[in-house]
């Protein structure tokens, strides 16, 4: 019969750890070259410039006043400066009939484009 072969453990041990640090030594070779293919390409890629945007003029407002009915219905329109006969213009309607009618002010956009309907 044969003998067992009893197994040191510090050369057990030893060939372990020198098994962990040929794992080690190659990660940080790998790890080395990943860095340096980084920078390489860090160094190679340009930087983008953005064209910056013309700022937009902000949009222009005008304020008019618009004689309202309950049912939300525009009876009509008047300037800003014509705010006397827009209440004149709310009185006469409720005296005509008996709905209730108010004053609200509108913003309304001023375009740069003169309108279709002044030209004809």
């Amino acid at each position: 019969m044969g003998k067992k072969k009893t197994v040191s453990i510090k050369k057990a041990r030893a060939e372990v750890e020198a098994a962990e640090k040929q794992a080690k030594t190659a990660t940080k070779k790998k790890a080395a070259t990943k860095k340096k293919a980084a920078t390489k390409k860090a160094a190679t890629k340009k930087k983008v410039t953005r064209k910056k945007r013309a700022a937009k003029e902000p949009a222009r407002f005008r304020l008019i006043w618009g004689v309202y009915s309950s049912s939300m219905k525009e009876e009509s329109r008047f300037s800003y400066d014509q705010r006397k006969e827009a209440e004149k213009k709310t009185e006469q309607l409720k005296a005509k009939s008996k709905k209730l009618y108010w004053i609200q002010p509108i913003k309304e956009e001023i375009s740069d484009e003169p309108d279709a309907d002044d030209d004809a």
